[in-house]
């Protein structure tokens, strides 16, 4: 695949411009079939557990977290690779009574149950991923086919998870925080969360489809859960969401979790300052390596990783910084999005080891280099993209670039917290391919842009000038000091 094909984007530190195209390139060899794990552009995003050089001793596993959290960085593809195609396979395996499992042998086609999880939930988050994928595409009639889908899949939730005291309980793994030392968790505040995350954007798909009974209904469910997760699980003395047991106290642990309600919108502006303080505080969430996924003043905190007690994940990383835009906290998203590339990059590139760098499942918190484990060998994967390319795609063009685009709204918007040369080139807008570029040239700053056809581009500038434009088709400037 001719890397051209995908979106080009410049920035002053051409570390993070190659790691984002080798991202690109690495990614093209995990499309396998399903059946035989062999390289193929039909086939679905895999990462073969253990053996990938000899694959009749792979499993071929497809992973729900994996898939939802992939489409955020399949999306910028250009087409190259469908976003949507490992969530069609989990909506093909839906039962009768709306279950959909975690993980699916793609040989067998089975699910994947076990101890750990005996009905195989996962982090309820498709619509959310719905969401993301409509503002990309604009194809309103996918959402039409999926909405009973999920519809159903929340059902199934309810009936099965949801207790008397409106909150759900599952066990820790549905999380994928496996060995988290979480003891006693019953009402888990990320799983709690995300079916908030869910509500809320199942709430907006209605929206979409102008169906005002299934917005109501989702909304309603939404507030309902907000309520609860704010008056049952908030300790304003620690200034933290906590797990509840199975009695519903609050448990001590701070972990990741913890900041899941961010990206639901669940604090109000007083609980968010609280919570958003963790972030820059070293002996809680402020490592050098932003953020562990264990407190630092935990007693089951480990510098060396050890999986999630202290392990610094792209994924989780990724639902943080999201939160924080969420409460326009632009420049906080922006430099923790840039300090953690920086760790990514030192891993992939080791300056004083023989070892050759990788991208990692998971990272250090208090140095550079991949995390490790106490039991697991295989910890962590290496050329882990499924979610790495997060950091290494999304969070490069949404966060340190800065562009936010929505197709069927026909909107680009760009926050430029300072004036750096920097942009994209050649992104498709369905079939629409723009340029973005600011340079600095003898008139002063400039934004060059290039477009097939009309959008509408909103630009902020160090929080100071602020203006909407419509941009016609071909090419055109504008000068940042006229603005």
């Amino acid at each position: 695949m001719n890397k051209k094909d995908f979106p080009k984007i410049h920035f002053y530190d051409q570390d993070f411009v190659d790691i984002y195209d080798k991202s690109w390139s690495w990614i093209v060899d995990y499309w396998l079939d399903p059946l035989t794990g062999e390289a193929s552009s039909d086939g679905y995003f895999i990462y073969p557990e253990h053996d990938k050089d000899h694959l009749e001793n792979c499993r071929l596993v497809l992973d729900q977290f994996e898939a939802i959290f992939s489409s955020f960085f399949l999306v910028y593809s250009n087409r190259n690779f469908p976003a949507n195609q490992n969530l069609d396979y989990f909506y093909k395996k839906q039962e009768e009574n709306g279950a959909i499992r975690w993980k699916y042998d793609t040989k067998t086609g089975n699910a994947i149950l076990d101890d750990s999880n005996p009905e195989g939930v996962g982090m309820p988050l498709f619509a959310w991923a719905e969401f993301n994928l409509y503002h990309k595409s604009a194809n309103k009639r996918r959402i039409k086919e999926v909405m009973p889908i999920l519809q159903k899949y929340m059902e199934w939730l309810d009936n099965t998870f949801k207790q008397e005291n409106g909150l759900y309980a599952v066990p820790i793994a549905a999380t994928t925080m496996y060995n988290s030392p979480r003891k006693d968790a019953c009402y888990l505040v990320d799983f709690n969360a995300a079916v908030a995350i869910n509500a809320a954007h199942m709430s907006a798909l209605g929206d979409i489809l102008n169906d005002k009974d299934l917005s109501f209904q989702y909304k309603r469910m939404y507030f309902s859960l907000k309520t609860r997760i704010n008056s049952m699980m908030w300790n304003s003395e620690t200034g933290f969401y906590h797990d509840l047991d199975k009695d519903g106290n609050r448990l001590n642990q701070k972990t990741i979790a913890g900041f899941w309600p961010l990206l639901a919108e669940i604090p109000n502006a007083d609980k968010a300052d609280q919570l958003i303080a963790h972030l820059s505080n070293p002996a809680t969430f402020g490592t050098d390596h932003p953020f562990p996924s264990l407190s630092a003043d935990s007693a089951e905190f480990n510098e060396f990783g050890d999986e999630f007690n202290g392990s610094v994940y792209p994924a989780f990383n990724f639902v943080v910084i999201k939160g924080l835009e969420k409460y326009q906290r632009y420049d906080l998203a922006r430099e923790c999005a840039i300090r953690h590339l920086y760790y990514v990059l030192e891993a992939l590139s080791p300056a004083n080891s023989k070892e050759k760098g990788s991208l990692y499942e998971a990272y250090l918190p208090c140095k550079e280099g991949p995390a490790t484990s106490k039991t697991n060998p295989n910890f962590p994967r290496k050329k882990y993209l499924h979610t790495v390319a997060l950091s290494t795609i999304t969070l490069m063009i949404e966060n340190v670039i800065g562009l936010s685009i929505s197709l069927p709204r026909k909107t680009v918007d760009w926050v430029i917290p300072n004036l750096e040369i920097m942009g994209i080139e050649n992104l498709s807008l369905k079939r629409n391919f723009i340029t973005i570029l600011s340079n600095k040239s003898q008139r002063g700053w400039e934004i060059q842009m290039e477009s097939e056809k009309l959008y509408y581009f909103t630009i902020n500038i160090l929080d100071q000038k602020k203006k909407t434009l419509p941009i016609p088709s071909g090419k055109c400037s504008m000068l940042i000091d006229k603005l």
